[in-house]
């Protein structure tokens, strides 16, 4: 029987953000989209999704997604059949860059939603391609639907979120991590420092995609996920 995919989307964002994933891979096996939207702590948010996921499945996560995903993981290691993380920092939050979410969350309360996602996701973080200017456009969209409530809750996640470094040098299950080459935000160097953490995972770069690679280049990470869903389970 195929395995259910779980799929965790990122900081403000929705099904969307893995489309193009979904129409490539949701024919071939179940699959199962949760937001990461049911506290203010990444475990919190854990918590609430682990009621309503298969007693199998494979677990992919992006950004705040991949943060939820390894505390899924944490909490439910038998169920989970294999992990794909995308662009997700393992480091604990600094303490200038937890002021500066602060004052994020402020402007995003006071009505400023779009201004305080410009901030926190610009252009820059992903590569200069020419459809940059659409996936921010979606990005602003899909934080819209969320709203600043959601802002407020996924900023403190990310402010409060847990050392998983326990976790990942734990974790006895075929792991892909991906990267954009030109990432900014989780630059190639931090996503080797995961890896070398693990013991079954490898590192994917892709070329031409910043911190949102399955929006930027997304036939290469719907076959990057396609493959490595495939691939077998057996320890090394």
């Amino acid at each position: 029987m195929t395995e259910t995919l779980v799929v965790i989307p990122g900081f403000m964002a929705d099904a969307r953000a893995f489309m193009p994933q979904l129409v490539h891979l949701g024919a071939s096996r179940p699959t199962l989209v949760i937001l990461p939207t049911m506290g203010e702590t990444v475990e919190q948010i854990s918590a609430a999704m682990a009621g309503s996921l298969p007693e199998r499945f494979a677990l992919v996560g992006h950004g705040l997604g991949g943060l939820v995903a390894i505390d899924v993981l944490r909490r439910m290691p038998d169920a989970v059949s294999r992990l794909a993380l995308i662009a997700t920092d393992h480091l604990p939050e600094l303490p200038q860059a937890a002021a500066a979410r602060e004052t994020r969350i402020v402007a995003a309360r006071s009505g400023r939603l779009a201004q305080a996602m410009q901030e926190e996701l610009p252009p820059t973080i992903l590569a200069d391609t020419p459809w940059r200017i659409n996936v921010i456009d979606l990005v602003q969209d899909m934080a819209a639907g969320l709203g600043p409530l959601q802002f407020q809750n996924q900023s403190r996640a990310m402010i409060r979120r847990p050392d998983p470094h326990r976790t990942l040098r734990l974790v006895r299950v075929p792991t892909l991590i991906i990267i954009g080459a030109q990432d900014p935000l989780v630059p190639v160097r931090r996503a080797e420092l995961m890896v070398q953490l693990m013991k079954q995972a490898r590192l994917a770069v892709v070329p031409d995609a910043g911190h949102l690679p399955m929006l930027e280049q997304p036939e290469v990470v719907s076959d990057l996920l396609r493959d490595f869903l495939a691939g077998p389970l057996l320890l090394r």
